[in-house]
């Protein structure tokens, strides 16, 4: 199986349990994996063929910052769910992180792995 990624999406949204978080945007890296064949795509040069990383990349940024979230485990539970349902994709890797979250850690996150068949459950 091959994989399409896109890393260090960076999206604003409003984020956060605390009420502080809940009046202002924060930053999110989203970096996302999905499983696929590229064969088809490849041999015909053709994007209709293949998973378009821009419109992946544009949808999960518009259901992120649809509507507050309080948890960086929901955003990734949410948009695995998204991509298996609206994409051509079997399996995928999210990772969500939070780089702005503790003054003394580079970044905070959660990554998980979702299968349409709920193998590869992390």
């Amino acid at each position: 199986m091959d994989i399409v990624f896109i890393k260090q999406l960076q999206i604003n949204t409003v984020i956060g349990v605390y009420e502080w978080e809940k009046s202002i945007q924060q930053r999110l890296l989203i970096d996302l994996e999905l499983s696929t064949d590229i064969r088809s795509a490849a041999a015909d040069d053709d994007i209709r063929q293949a998973l378009d990383y821009a419109v992946i990349s544009q949808r999960v940024q518009q259901f992120i910052t649809a509507k507050p979230i309080e948890l960086i485990e929901t955003v990734a539970e949410q948009v695995a769910d998204l991509l298996l349902t609206e994409f051509a994709t079997s399996l995928v890797k999210v990772t969500v992180c939070k780089p702005d979250a503790l003054a003394n850690a580079e970044t905070v996150g959660v990554s998980i792995m979702r299968s349409k068949n709920g193998r590869g459950n992390s």
